[in-house]
């Protein structure tokens, strides 16, 4: 949670003397928008992002018409981001998107979002452990593939495209992953129409995925449990068109 402008002055000059500047009070009642926004510039490149955090705060709740509190709310929503802080890094971007709806950074936002997201999917260590992600409630994942759709859709030129494509990539897959396993579920209890459904929103939503053959295999087993021997073909027949010839088993 972003910490409430009302606390912003108390917790810089806390910070400051806490890192041995010792200046108390004098930091922002004597130095100017400019020299405070510096500093917190500083702060982040020495990587010491919490104090960044107190400097732009400290500035956006002085100086909230300087023409650097803009670039300074900017650079907050990496500071949290750096710092872990997802939540309040979402809530910067889509609170500056909302303030600030033509600004030509918008698309940072949006991107800086959906890493944002991005970074609360499971991580390397579950991946080490050998969790089924496949069994997850994908959650964080939708969210950053919607934010990042958002910007592909909204700002096709920007130069945060590239990456975000990449990302949408591995996020699609395991979206897709999770459908059918939710669509297995429904078919082994014999819930049909519920399975061909979240197989059919898989194959719509996320094209390409290599969870497209199972899609269709979970298409095909719904219909012919249904009795749509007609629609159970057509899946088929797409199935081995793209896939090849099923094997014996699957006859």
């Amino acid at each position: 949670m972003r910490t409430s402008k009302t606390n912003v002055l108390a917790l810089v000059t806390a910070t400051v003397v806490a890192g041995g500047c010792g200046r108390g009070d004098n930091l922002i009642m004597d130095e100017g928008p400019d020299v405070i926004y510096q500093r917190g510039v500083e702060s982040m490149e020495s990587g010491n992002f919490p104090i960044a955090l107190a400097y732009y705060q400290a500035l956006e709740a002085r100086y909230p018409f300087s023409n650097v509190t803009r670039q300074a709310q900017l650079d907050m929503i990496y500071a949290y981001y750096r710092s872990r802080e997802f939540a309040s890094a979402i809530d910067a971007a889509d609170e500056f998107e909302r303030e600030n709806p033509t600004h030509p950074r918008v698309d940072y936002c949006l991107y800086m979002k959906g890493l944002a997201y991005f970074d609360q999917a499971p991580n390397i260590l579950e991946r080490w452990f050998r969790v089924d992600l496949s069994e997850r409630p994908p959650r964080d994942t939708m969210q950053a593939f919607s934010a990042f759709q958002e910007l592909v859709r909204r700002f096709p030129n920007s130069q945060y495209v590239p990456d975000t494509r990449e990302r949408m990539v591995f996020l699609r897959n395991r979206l897709a992953a999770y459908e059918n396993h939710v669509a297995s579920y429904y078919l082994d209890r014999g819930a049909y129409v519920a399975a061909i459904n979240r197989a059919k929103y898989s194959l719509e939503n996320f094209p390409g995925a290599p969870a497209t053959e199972e899609s269709l295999r979970i298409m095909v087993e719904g219909y012919e449990q249904l009795g749509m021997m007609d629609l159970a073909n057509d899946a088929r027949r797409v199935m081995q068109e793209s896939f090849g010839e099923l094997t014996a088993a699957d006859d």
